[in-house]
């Protein structure tokens, strides 16, 4: 058996497949807009003309599953986990979005993903830049209610908004504004820019991860969210350019990968009701290792959804 982006009969389990060849999806899973039977939705969102700096991460959902594929051969570490018996999940594709008609961008990704969300279906996305997290929360808030966010990154995109721009540095102000997340019980990691309005939620910056360590990290942020629904958005940036060049906006003194993840792994707690992962632009990526960064970083929320359902 090969191919299993489309020769797949069921969505469980994984067939081998030649890590260098075959039909490229977000971890060899089934490619496809049936959602029947499945429990979460990986799709990609390839927007950026929302960007402030270097665009490209247009081209990230793609780049993303390309990375996954090593991720696909064998059981999760450091779990040994068989995501792929676990949890019944696909790869839904990419949203449509004509360049010709940036306006219509909110409202496509809307109902893109209510047709998920519709399904109880859990989405994944793969972006793209930060902007799409807005329309991604307008459409889990009309399923869920205001939800927590749980924000890493190196900027606070929380900056003066107006309710029309496409912006990947405003959004969350729009989305405060909107009633769609509660500051109060969301936290941002990994800032190293400063805003002198926080809009009230909590922040845990870089030099404080690098400080505190990430088992009080984790703690903090389990201590914030309580069991609150949570969305959990993850700009690649978050990580220092060491770990992730390949994005618009790349600031020095981030978290390595390795904090990243081992912090991603210990929050099982969390009441967590969808994710994205944003800004990976290839083209200024070194070796895939900014792709790899972000296709590990969504295994491993995966290996989550997949822990939380064995132990319900």
């Amino acid at each position: 058996m090969s191919d299993n982006a489309i020769t797949a009969d069921g969505l469980q389990g994984q067939p081998r497949e030649m890590t260098f060849a075959g039909v490229l999806s977000f971890l060899r899973r089934k490619y496809t807009k049936n959602l029947t039977g499945a429990e979460v939705a990986v799709t990609g969102l390839p927007f950026d003309s929302a960007t402030s700096n270097r665009p490209g991460a247009r081209m990230g959902p793609a780049a993303i599953r390309a990375a996954s594929v090593q991720l696909a051969e064998l059981k999760a570490f450091p779990s040994g986990l068989d995501l792929y018996q676990e949890l019944a999940f696909i790869d839904y594709g990419d949203c449509y979005l004509d360049y010709g008609y940036p306006g219509n961008v909110v409202d496509k990704i809307i109902e893109h993903t209510r047709t998920i969300l519709a399904a109880d279906v859990m989405a994944v996305s793969l972006g793209g830049d930060h902007f799409v997290t807005y329309p991604l929360l307008r459409a889990h808030v009309e399923k869920h209610g205001p939800l927590s966010l749980l924000h890493f990154d190196a900027h606070c995109d929380t900056w003066p908004d107006d309710g029309k721009r496409l912006d990947h540095g405003s959004m969350f102000t729009r989305a405060v504004a909107d009633g769609l997340v509660i500051p109060e019980q969301s936290v941002q990691v990994g800032l190293r820019t400063h805003n002198d309005e926080t809009l009230g939620f909590h922040i845990l910056d870089a030099p404080w991860v690098h400080e505190t360590g990430v088992g009080a990290t984790v703690d903090r942020i389990v201590e914030i969210l309580a069991r609150q629904k949570t969305y959990l958005t993850f700009d690649i940036d978050c990580l220092d350019p060491a770990f992730a060049p390949g994005t618009g906006t790349p600031v020095a003194g981030g978290l390595t990968s390795h904090q990243a993840l081992s912090i991603i792994r210990g929050l099982g707690n969390v009441n967590f009701v969808g994710m994205d992962l944003v800004e990976v632009a290839p083209a200024y990526d070194n070796a895939e290792v900014t792709a790899i960064n972000g296709a590990t970083i969504v295994h491993d929320f995966l290996c989550l959804v997949a822990q939380r359902k064995r132990s319900s």
